[in-house]
């Protein structure tokens, strides 16, 4: 069965929600094209499709056909996914460093999705149980993945405010260094 507008209402409210979140981060332009693919026609309609209201279509339309055509569209077309920022070396697939302006895309992402899927179920520790039960880490680029995962913890160790203030203050790789958290 297509649920076509409440799969809109779905992927709007996240995606403004994000750039709501990119605009704390100092990234509020890249933040207005988020997730633009979403209401492209193969997207949207393969969301409306497999539409579940508490999880991604993209989890449903995998288990039944054992991939995501809406998934493979969008992750090559958003560099907030990590999967973006991977290159076959000639024998594997090896992750590359995210550029921090599609991190702090993804730590927004992240927190917006987890408020939109989970609702009243969110808590501040959401988005970091997310990154962990995926076992995330194994698959960014070390420094990616050792910066995002501090991030995301800032939002239950500090409250949103002031991890939004301490992620606009980074610029590169080498700011995070001066953060007291970094070792977190």
């Amino acid at each position: 069965m297509l649920h076509p507008i409440k799969h809109w209402l779905t992927i709007t409210k996240h995606r403004h929600k994000v750039m709501w979140y990119c605009f704390q981060v100092g990234i509020g332009i890249q933040g207005l094209r988020h997730d633009l693919s979403k209401y492209s026609f193969l997207e949207f309609w393969l969301g409306a499709k497999y539409y579940m209201g508490h999880q991604s279509p993209t989890a449903k339309e995998r288990e039944i056909k054992g991939y995501s055509q809406a998934w493979l569209h969008h992750k090559g077309r958003n560099k907030h996914h990590f999967e973006y920022w991977t290159e076959f070396n000639g024998q594997t697939y090896v992750p590359l460093e995210i550029p921090i302006k599609y991190l702090k895309e993804s730590f927004c992402d992240r927190i917006a999705a987890c408020k939109v899927y989970l609702k009243q179920q969110y808590t501040p520790k959401s988005p970091l149980n997310y990154y962990l039960e995926n076992n995330t880490d194994s698959i960014l680029f070390p420094t990616s993945a050792k910066v995002l995962k501090s991030w995301l913890s800032w939002i239950d160790l500090y409250g949103e405010k002031k991890a939004f203030q301490m992620v606009r203050r980074i610029k590169t790789y080498e700011d995070m260094k001066q953060e007291d958290t970094w070792s977190l």
